[in-house]
C-alpha cells in the first residue's frame, strides 16, 4: 500500500477529524495534516523493515558468538593468569598466532616487538576494515579472588612488581580472536577483507623505548593498504555489564605528562635568606599552574585538565635542597588548546621560579592524540550496536578523560572506538572498582555481547549476506 493510499483511506476517518484541532492551530487542513504525519509514518516503517531485512539477510552475529563463547572465556582466563607487561607480551603473542593460522589466515609477528596482524580475505570483492585488540597488562597486584587470579610478577622501572590485567586487555584479546573464528566461518559471504590487529604497549612503552599503535604504524602497518575503517572496543567497570556505549565525535582526551626542574641553591634550613629554596618555587609553580585551566583556556569549547602527579625534592628537615623535580599530566580534546597549554605550562613555571631567584625547565613528552570517532561511522553502526543490547542499553557516554592510542589509527582511516560494561548485576557501576584497579573485576557474561557486538558491525561494513 502506497503512502497516498494510506492517506485517502484515512483521510475521510475519525483519525483526520482527531487531528483537526491541530490543524487548525496550525494553519492546515486536517487532510494535508494527515498525509504528512502517515508520510513519516510509512517513511520510518519501511526504513525500519530496510534495516531489519539488511540484518536478516546476514549471517546470524547471535548465534556466531553464542559457539565460541566458551572459547573466548577459556582464553581470556588463561591470558589473565598469565599477563604480559608491555613490549613483554612474548607467551601471549603465540597464543593469538597460533590461533590465527589455525583458522588460515594470511599472518605477520614481530611488528612494534610483539604485535601480530591477521588477514582475512572475503569471498567477494570489497573495502578492508580493521578491528585491533591491545595485549599489554600493568605493574598491579591482583587482590581479586578467582580461581585464575594473577600471581605473575616482573621488573617496572627496577623494581619487582605484581602483573595483572587491570583494564581488561585479556578480554580484547579473547573476543578477538572470538571474532576472528566467526568470520572465517562466514568469509563467503564477506565483501571485503578483515586487518585483525592485536598491539602490544598500549599502556606505553618502558623508559628508552618505542611501542603501540604508533610504532606499528611506523613499522608500516597500513603502508601495503589503509583500511577503509577502522574498529575497536574497550571494557569498562563503569557501566553495567552487556551496556555498550559509542560517542560521535571526540571521545576520549590526549595525553601529554611533562616533567618541571626547578633549580634552586641549596643551604641549611636553618638560613634559608644564604640560598633559594626551590620547595617553595615549585609550591609557587604548581598553584599558578591551576589557573591554566581555570582562568586562561575556554572551557566551555572544551574540558581540559593539567595535574601533578609527584613532587620530588630534599630528603632531611633542616636541609634545603638544591632541586625540585615536579611530574605531571595534561589532557584536551581540541588539538590548538593542547599546544597553547603547553606554551602557557612552560611560561608560568619559569616566570613562577624567576621571581623566587630559582630557575625551571619544562619537557613535554607528548603522549597520544585525541580520539576522535567518526561521525559518519557512528551514525551508520549506532544501529547495529542497538540491534545487538537494545535501545536502553546503548548509550553515548560523556567525555573520557583518560586517553587511548587507538586514536592513532583514526588518524589514519574512519574510526569507532566503542565501551563494553562488565561490572556485575548487583554492583554499582559508579563505586564499581576501576580500570587499573587491583580490585578490577569482569562479568563474563558481557564478553558474549562484544563478540557479537563486533562481529555484527564487521558483516556491515562488508555487507555480508
Amino acid at each position: 500500500m502506497t503512502v497516498s493510499s494510506v492517506s485517502r483511506a484515512l483521510s475521510t476517518s475519525s483519525v483526520a477529524t482527531s487531528f483537526a484541532p491541530y490543524s487548525r492551530s496550525l494553519g492546515v487542513s486536517s487532510s494535508k495534516l494527515t498525509k504528512s504525519l502517515l508520510a513519516s509514518i510509512v517513511t520510518l516503517s519501511l526504513m525500519g523493515a530496510g534495516v531489519n531485512a539488511a540484518y536478516a539477510a546476514q549471517p546470524d552475529a547471535a548465534k556466531l558468538a553464542a559457539g565460541v563463547e566458551q572459547k573466548v572465556i577459556d582464553w581470556r582466563r588463561d591470558l589473565h593468569q598469565h599477563p604480559e607487561l608491555s613490549n613483554r607480551e612474548f607467551r601471549t603473542s603465540k597464543i593469538i598466532e597460533k590461533h590465527l593460522k589455525s583458522l588460515g589466515l594470511e599472518v605477520q609477528t614481530g611488528i612494534a616487538h610483539t604485535g601480530v596482524v591477521g588477514i582475512l580475505k572475503g569471498g567477494k570483492p570489497g573495502p578492508l576494515i580493521a578491528i585491533r585488540a591491545d595485549m599489554d597488562a600493568l605493574p598491579v597486584t591482583e587482590v581479586v579472588d578467582v580461581p585464575f587470579a594473577s600471581k605473575a610478577t616482573d621488573t617496572y622501572r627496577g623494581q619487582t612488581v605484581g602483573v595483572m590485567h587491570a583494564c581488561g586487555h585479556d578480554t580484547h584479546v579473547a573476543m578477538l580472536m572470538g571474532v576472528a573464528e566467526n568470520l572465517v566461518k562466514v568469509k563467503d559471504s564477506l565483501a571485503g577483507d578483515v586487518m585483525f590487529i592485536f598491539q602490544p604497549a598500549e599502556e606505553g612503552a618502558p623508559d628508552g623505548e618505542e611501542g603501540g599503535a604508533e610504532l606499528m604504524l611506523k613499522q608500516g602497518l597500513f603502508a601495503k593498504r589503509k583500511p577503509d575503517q577502522v574498529f575497536g572496543m574497550h571494557v569498562t567497570s563503569s557501566m553495567p555489564s552487556g551496556m555498550i556505549g559509542v560517542r560521535s565525535g571526540p571521545a576520549m582526551a590526549s595525553e601529554d605528562s611533562f616533567t618541571i626542574k626547578v633549580k634552586g641553591r641549596q643551604t641549611h634550613g636553618s638560613r634559608p635568606w644564604n640560598g633559594v629554596d626551590p620547595i617553595v618555587a615549585a609550591a609557587q609553580i604548581i598553584t599558578n599552574v591551576q589557573t591554566i585551566v581555570s582562568r586562561q583556556v575556554d572551557i566551555t569549547k572544551a574540558p581540559a585538565v593539567v595535574s601533578f602527579g609527584a613532587v620530588n625534592g630534599g630528603i632531611r628537615s633542616n636541609i634545603i635542597p638544591d632541586e625540585v623535580e615536579l611530574i605531571g599530566t595534561i589532557r584536551t580534546f581540541d588539538q590548538p588548546m593542547r599546544a597553547d597549554i603547553k606554551v602557557r605550562l612552560a611560561e608560568i613555571a619559569e616566570l613562577s621560579a624567576k621571581t623566587l631567584g630559582a630557575t625551571a625547565t619544562t619537557e613535554i613528552h607528548q603522549g597520544y592524540p585525541v580520539v576522535v570517532n567518526n561521525p559518519e561511522l557512528v551514525a551508520s553502526m549506532r544501529p547495529v550496536l542497538a540491534s545487538v543490547v537494545g535501545d536502553k542499553m546503548l548509550i553515548e557516554p560523556g567525555l573520557i578523560t583518560g586517553a587511548e592510542d587507538f586514536s592513532f589509527y583514526a588518524l589514519e582511516s574512519p574510526g569507532m572506538f566503542f565501551f563494553l560494561g562488565v561490572t556485575p548485576k548487583g554492583t554499582d557501576p559508579e563505586t564499581a572498582a576501576s580500570n587499573h584497579s587491583p580490585a578490577f573485576y569482569v562479568d563474563e557474561g558481557a564478553l558474549k555481547v562484544g563478540v557479537e557486538a563486533m562481529t555484527k558491525v564487521a558483516l556491515t561494513a562488508l555487507k555480508a549476506q
